[in-house]
């Protein structure tokens, strides 16, 4: 079975990222589902010289180890990915090895605007070049108006969504599967 790590980009537990998230779950089918806290300390050298790789930084390098897959629901905030994002990967970028390396990686994005996040998925791409993962490429699923696309039940309302959904995580679980 298969193990899909799921790395909220947002903090809040009601957020439609995690909404969306979990959406993404259901559409890559049976898994092994694990998912990623990005409450970390802030990035610092004198810290990391000082205490070495926090426990929940040296967490979070071996759930990406372990996965086979991962998607990252990551909002926009002030058209960028937010801060936890950019720290979660500053810290890792520290550890010995790399844990992205040639890792299926899915984006997806929900957003109170109309571009649905997508100046944050490609700003996200670039944080993530280094890092060489398999980044899938498409279908985008960009989220917009997210405080509207959700019903009470937390499914998303536009069939088009969902349709971009299960085909990229699709995508996903196919790479996943890839010798």
């Amino acid at each position: 079975m298969p193990i899909l790590l799921g790395i909220p980009g947002a903090l809040r537990a009601g957020s439609t990222n995690r909404l969306l998230l979990a959406q993404a779950r259901l559409s890559f089918g049976e898994a092994r589902q694990d998912e990623a806290d990005l409450r970390l300390p802030l990035y610092d050298g004198d810290l990391e010289e000082a205490e070495g790789i926090p426990a929940g930084v040296q967490r979070l390098v071996d759930q990406i180890a372990a996965a086979d897959a991962v998607v990252i629901a990551c909002p926009e905030y002030n058209k960028a990915p937010p801060g936890v994002v950019k720290n979660a990967l500053d810290w890792v970028s520290r550890v010995k090895g790399n844990p992205w390396k040639d890792k299926p990686v899915a984006i997806v994005s929900a957003a109170g605007g109309r571009g649905g996040g997508d100046r944050s998925q490609f700003a996200l791409r670039l944080m993530l070049t280094p890092f060489r993962p398999r980044l899938l490429t498409g279908p985008e699923v960009l989220v917009a108006d997210s405080s509207n696309a959700f019903d009470e039940a937390g499914r998303l309302k536009d069939a088009r969504y969902q349709k971009a959904l299960d085909d990229l995580m699709g995508q996903l679980r196919q790479e996943a599967e890839r010798p």
